[in-house]
């Protein structure tokens, strides 16, 4: 997977290379869909919910520049999978989940694989988890129609956040914070599933 399809797309980061290689990316797909684990595809993972294809998932997390990086928020846990890539990496990764049985069925996977530097919490990812903020990264694995302000408060001054924005086909949108405000730059066109609230769960 990674030298057929990862390393062609341009990724260079060694850090993301070696974990992308030691996470088994079959343990957090449907065994229905197993056999398709390591094609760079999504696949759903129930409650209209997908696990991003691996290439994406690579160019996410290099897009975040995480070489220092202590603390990372991930919203829309899903399977695991990128919260499993990311504790690779960093000390510490704080991930939320709306949909209960998804979160609960992920941290489940991730304490069977030995993970205890993530953290799982149920809830609204668009309100993030200002209790343990400020993080040195954001990313979001789901699409909000606009970018969700208490994300950009959670965000340390030197920290970066991704996220896809829009609705049917979003722009893949990198914002970084500095002393005086924030500097945004589009990455690609991508296609996420949309980011649920607390009221549309409802």
């Amino acid at each position: 997977m990674v030298d057929e399809q990862i390393i062609p797309q341009g990724i260079k980061d060694p850090k993301i290379l070696g974990a992308m290689r030691h996470v088994p990316r079959h343990k957090f797909v449907p065994s229905s869909y197993s056999y398709l684990s390591y094609y760079d595809i999504p696949l759903p993972i129930g409650h209209g919910q997908t696990i991003s294809q691996p290439s994406l998932v690579a160019l996410m997390t290099e897009a975040l520049a995480l070489e220092g990086t202590k603390r990372v928020l991930e919203i829309g846990t899903g399977s695991g999978y990128q919260s499993a890539v990311l504790a690779e990496i960093v000390p510490d990764v704080f991930t939320i989940e709306i949909v209960e049985p998804l979160a609960t069925k992920a941290a489940h996977t991730l304490a069977e694989l030995g993970y205890r530097n993530i953290h799982t919490r149920v809830g609204d990812g668009y309100r993030g988890w200002p209790e343990e903020a400020p993080f040195d990264a954001i990313i979001v694995t789901a699409a909000p129609d606009h970018v969700p302000q208490p994300l950009l408060d959670q965000l340390a001054v030197g920290g970066r956040l991704i996220l896809p924005v829009g609705r049917d086909y979003q722009t893949l949108e990198l914002h970084y914070r500095t002393a005086k405000g924030f500097e945004r730059k589009i990455i690609t066109l991508v296609r996420f599933v949309p980011l649920v609230r607390e009221r549309q769960q409802e």
